[in-house]
């Protein structure tokens, strides 16, 4: 049987080539606003970030989602962001257990 070419993305934290399904997708939308995007399908400019909290950090220090999504992301925004990220990143993790386990 022919094996699946499995989608690859860069981190924008640690420029690290991972499956897209390892990392958490950043949208900024097309009115504006940047939020996380779970699912990886809605509409907008995306950047993808490893699922820990460290490389949320790192990107949020070099400024490396600022310059993926190509506007400028406030320090309010990365604050929810932060907020956000903690409680996606334990949701995001069970998820990928529950795929390695398949």
């Amino acid at each position: 049987m022919k094996q699946r070419k499995v989608p690859l993305r860069k981190c924008v934290a640690t420029q690290e080539m991972m499956p897209k399904k390892e990392l958490i997708r950043v949208v900024r939308t097309p009115e504006g606003e940047v939020l996380i995007d779970l699912t990886g399908k809605k509409s907008g400019r995306g950047a993808y970030i490893c699922g820990k909290l460290e490389c949320f950090k790192l990107a949020q220090k070099n400024k490396a989602l600022d310059r993926a999504l190509k506007c400028q992301v406030s320090p309010e925004i990365y604050d929810q962001l932060a907020r956000e990220f903690t409680s996606v990143e334990e949701q995001f993790l069970a998820a990928k257990d529950s795929e390695d386990n398949e």
